[in-house]
């Protein structure tokens, strides 16, 4: 089909962010705003020298967590330049004044990631993860039964919202319609809308949604389909090109669509045809389009561009060919054979150095291809096996065996004239299992058997692997013989091997009792002396009663046989509510170690039933303005330890949400040991979650813990914790869907490529999660 097109070129780029660029606002041709995971926007302003290029006018600080959606509010007589309207991870809607930068608004009330914000006339409507839409100036509602990711404001005066539950909804005031083909809908349902009912259709999550100008909308699905509806309800077009998630669509007034795609490529479509791919060096989060025509694309690798068809504004060649040379360098970068990446490989000198062991294995660098040799013992010199082809590199580019996709497949070469053959693997196999099967396909002797075993565990990166005897072995049945291993456990279906989930709870139960004891004393004399506190201060008695608690906490061989007093938690929990916020966490601190042990456990849950506000008052207290990091760390501690008694399971339950949102800032916390216990916090609550199938508090603490495993400058052993919540969440609990959703596999991606052996390895773990059904 020939259709009459000017293909885009690269006008500009508008660099300046430090991590990946989310979202775009076109305020004006003039006046572009981007947002970044990396907390800001920047507001573009056109070059007064050079038209092609913009330069960063504004740089608006204040989110704490990574920016998304925008939207633009125009100009008015109290704002001459407008507004800006932007959605976060932090949960909060900021409106901009553009003239100072300056945060006019701040709206509250999602309780977890906003994902999209639109206008409707003088009010901003929000969406969030949390299931709710927002009309800030009137009313929240629970839109759809999932993630609502996208919120749009058509120019007939209705609102349409996409979820994760895959459905598209039209909302006429109160009134809501579903849009989806085939989905039963309690409303009557007018005329107008009886087309969105008449078929079936496949569907996925809904992510995007544009104006689609005198047509009706489009909406863009992890499915890779992007679809043209029109406002009578019928699907006028389906466009599929897309090898992964599609983010974001938009449309111009000459007809023309553009989408921007996981798969690194923003495609612009002309009468449902794609008439040009612009290939990016990452995701392509977000792509709109200008007045002119030109298209702007915010990408992962940090970067906004924009792209024309007009001569006059084309980018310098020298900027084009840098370009082209960005897209090489990383294509090559990103290359993996055998899940390793290409350029990290030691080249093919290293074969000079001798094998310590008959049939260990090593994988080369041979020009822009993987070689793997095979070390032979008897003749001392390394034996090639063959090219090891492109392991997983993201979604959509797992390499391909008789129509099924794998982890990796392997070319093996056998030598004495025989073709290359195929090796398929998956993480998820036994490797002696998978040997088996291969080598029995292939009709090769079993004396092979530990050298393939040996090669797929060094290639996969699986050095560590441990025999799980869950595997059936083919050629019996039952399962694979390893030598030396007992083979006559029944045969059961195989299971995937996760090394670090699910996890079990965690607590904090080491104390220096010495330096509590002295602390307690130096500020209980400093209270003593002080004629304003002085009736705050703890008699004698009461601190020889304090040292008798630390003496029977410091007996943890005897905890089955002593016994505290009601006087001794009233003690405590006296000195914690009643002396100034900053000398409260020794004693704080002490509550922690109490909790462990079974009697104090028992007596301060009577406590807190008697005073059900008793726990929440001093989280109130330590996380008010100007909050001690001391506090902090000794507060959520204690709750970390309650976990490990059933007794106050329901109340952490039943207050997870207040909890979560009081300690919500301790993820950024430059204090580490408060990043470990706030990581442990949400681990906990994890567990316990699952555990009472409570699907709503699983988003919220998969929220946080995505918060951490996002943050750069997080702890390891932090971080590792809260990768570890998020795996147990997706293994075990209601929430793989959303987390897949939220780009945990970006997530899975970055903690595989780091230098830390227990982040690779939940990394791993997260990343098969994601691949298992």
């Amino acid at each position: 089909m020939d259709i009459d097109f000017n293909e885009y070129k690269l006008r500009c780029e508008l660099r300046g962010h430090d991590d990946d660029v989310r979202g775009i606002c076109v305020c004006t041709d003039e006046h572009i705003a981007t947002s970044s995971r990396d907390r800001t926007i920047r507001v573009w302003s056109l070059g007064s020298d050079d038209k092609r290029k913009y330069s960063a006018s504004k740089i608006l600080l204040g989110h704490t967590s990574f920016v998304g959606p925008l939207a633009s509010i125009p100009p008015s007589e109290e704002y001459p330049e407008g507004r800006l309207v932007s959605g976060s991870m932090d949960t909060s809607v900021l409106v901009w004044n553009l003239v100072n930068g300056e945060v006019v608004q701040s709206l509250k009330g999602h309780k977890m990631q906003v994902t999209g914000v639109t206008l409707d006339d003088e009010d901003i409507v929000s969406s969030s993860v949390d299931h709710f839409s927002n009309t800030w100036l009137v009313e929240s509602w629970e839109a759809h039964q999932s993630p609502v990711q996208a919120v749009l404001k058509l120019p007939s005066g209705e609102l349409i919202s996409g979820s994760s539950d895959t459905t598209l909804k039209l909302w006429k005031g109160k009134q809501v319609y579903e849009l989806l083909p085939g989905m039963q809908v309690n409303l009557a349902v007018p005329s107008f809308l009886s087309n969105f009912f008449s078929t079936k259709r496949r569907c996925n999550t809904v992510r995007g949604l544009a104006v689609m100008p005198d047509l009706g909308f489009l909406s863009a699905s992890h499915d890779g389909s992007i679809r043209l509806w029109a406002l009578s309800g019928e699907v006028l077009l389906e466009m599929v090109g897309h090898t992964s998630i599609v983010y974001s669509v938009d449309a111009h007034a000459s007809g023309l669509i553009v989408s921007g795609s996981e798969d690194r490529h923003a495609k612009i479509w002309k009468d449902g045809v794609c008439v040009q791919s612009l290939e990016h060096p990452g995701c392509v989060w977000d792509a709109k389009f200008l007045e002119s025509g030109d298209i702007v694309t915010a990408c992962s690798d940090g970067v906004a561009r924009v792209w024309t068809v007009r001569d006059g504004m084309i980018a310098d060649q020298m900027e084009i060919d840098a370009f082209d040379s960005l897209i090489s360098q990383y294509k090559l970068s990103r290359k993996k054979v055998g899940g390793m990446k290409l350029d990290e490989l030691p080249g093919i000198d290293a074969l000079t150095l001798p094998g310590t062991s008959d049939g260990q294995t090593k994988v080369v660098r041979e020009g822009d291809n993987g070689v793997a040799y095979a070390w032979n013992m008897s003749e001392q010199r390394w034996d090639k096996i063959g090219e090891v082809v492109d392991g997983p590199d993201g979604v959509g580019d797992r390499p391909i065996l008789d129509g099924a996709q794998y982890d990796f497949v392997f070319d093996v070469d056998i030598g004495d004239g025989e073709p290359i053959r195929k090796l398929p693997y998956n993480r998820s196999e036994n490797p002696y299992d998978a040997a088996d099967k291969w080598l029995l396909k292939e009709n090769l002797p079993v004396a092979y058997r530990q050298q393939i075993v040996d090669f797929i565990l060094q290639n996969s990166g699986q050095k560590d692997f441990t025999f799980n005897p869950s595997f059936r072995d083919p050629f019996t049945g039952a399962n694979a013989y390893v030598p030396e291993q007992a083979s006559h456990i029944a045969a059961t279906p195989a299971k995937p091997l996760y090394k670090h989930i699910p996890k079990r709870r965690a607590s904090f139960d080491v104390a220096q009792y010495e330096g509590i004891l002295k602390k307690m004393t130096e500020f209980n004399n400093t209270l003593r002396s002080d004629p304003v506190n002085t009736d705050k201060s703890m008699t004698e008695s009461e601190v020889a009663r304090v040292r008798a608690i630390v003496k029977i906490l410091k007996d943890t061989s005897h905890y089955h046989a002593t016994n505290f007093t009601d006087m001794d938690i009233a003690l405590l929990l006296n000195v914690i509510q009643a002396w100034p916020a900053a000398m409260m966490f020794p004693a704080t601190d002490l509550v922690r170690m109490l909790v462990l042990h079974p009697h104090g456990a028992s007596l301060l849950f009577k406590h807190v039933e008697n005073n059900n506000d008793l726990l929440l008052d001093v989280i109130k207290k330590v996380t008010e303005d100007s909050a001690l990091p001391a506090n902090l760390l000794t507060t959520v501690r204690v709750l970390v330890n309650l976990f490990k008694n059933p007794s106050f399971h329901h109340w952490l339950q039943r207050h997870h949400s207040q909890i979560l949102d009081a300690f919500s800032n301790c993820y950024s916390s430059p204090n580490k040991n408060l990043q470990l216990a706030y990581s442990t916090l949400l681990l906990n609550y994890a567990v316990l979650l699952i555990e009472k199938k409570d699907e709503e508090g699983q988003a919220q603490v998969l929220s946080a813990a995505l918060q951490i495993a996002e943050e750069e400058a997080a702890d390891v052993d932090s971080k590792f914790r809260s990768l570890v919540a998020i795996g147990s969440l997706m293994l075990e609990g209601l929430v793989k869907k959303i987390a897949i959703d939220f780009e945990v596999e970006s997530i899975a991606k970055s903690a595989k490529a780091s230098k830390e052996a227990k982040i690779i390895e939940i990394g791993t773990d997260i990343d098969l999660l994601i691949r298992q059904p």
